[in-house]
């Protein structure tokens, strides 16, 4: 009976490890989650915030929190976030996770962190994702979105751009470039949130995620 203990303690270490490896992965993709719903309330709690015209006819939303933007004659941009899909009957999509990354020559040194928020006005650019990637500024048109309560005063967004941008650091309005930024399907965290047999296709077409993380980021949307 003692030796049979013995050995059964490799096989119940190397369980262990597996439930603490899945455990940490799930946290991480929460945290993201998490990270995203407080970027869309602080967003939202702005006195220059996104319009909420804009917010009711958009059909997509990027929300990449904590975006590296650094530069040192030549700069570069990183980001993890989510991005999700309105459904045609105007809920939001379950979010599929995404990263963003770009470069940029020319005279600029220092590195800041921000929160952006990219809203666009189709949703077939992030539904139809070409090999998990696209380009923004060369896939989709982009432009700094407008600011403010309302969408009255200086904007030409129902005519032209199809991704707004929206940047913020430390609570205020930041400006930052990215077009030429990729944006791709991070298609090993949706694995782990949601299970292999979950695609890019099906998350964007589906909003029956009940955990607490996705509830969390639909109310701040919805409240935004």
């Amino acid at each position: 009976m003692k030796t049979i203990k013995i050995l059964m303690l490799p096989v119940l270490a190397g369980i262990l490890f597996m439930l603490a490896s899945a455990a940490s992965s799930l946290t991480k993709e929460a945290e993201r989650l998490r990270s995203a719903s407080t970027v869309v309330t602080d967003f939202g709690a702005m006195k220059e915030n996104i319009p909420q015209e804009l917010i009711e006819q958009s059909k997509g939303i990027v929300i990449i929190p904590r975006l590296i933007n650094a530069g040192l004659g030549i700069g570069g941009k990183r980001g993890r976030g989510v991005a999700m899909v309105k459904l045609d009957d105007g809920r939001w999509s379950d979010p599929v996770f995404v990263t963003l990354t770009g470069g940029s020559i020319g005279p600029q040194i220092g590195i800041q962190s921000v929160d952006l928020i990219l809203v666009f006005r189709h949703k077939s650019v992030l539904t139809r994702v070409k090999n998990g990637d696209f380009t923004i500024g060369g896939d989709a048109s982009a432009a700094v979105g407008p600011v403010g309560r309302s969408t009255s005063a200086n904007t030409d967004y129902k005519l032209e751009a199809e991704v707004y941008s929206y940047s913020r650091s430390r609570g205020l309005f930041a400006g930052i470039s990215i077009n030429g930024a990729n944006l791709s399907i991070d298609k090993d965290a949706d694995a782990e949130y949601y299970g292999r047999d979950m695609g890019t296709r099906d998350i964007f077409e589906t909003a029956k995620s009940n955990t607490e993380a996705v509830k969390a980021l639909k109310e701040s949307l919805r409240n935004l």
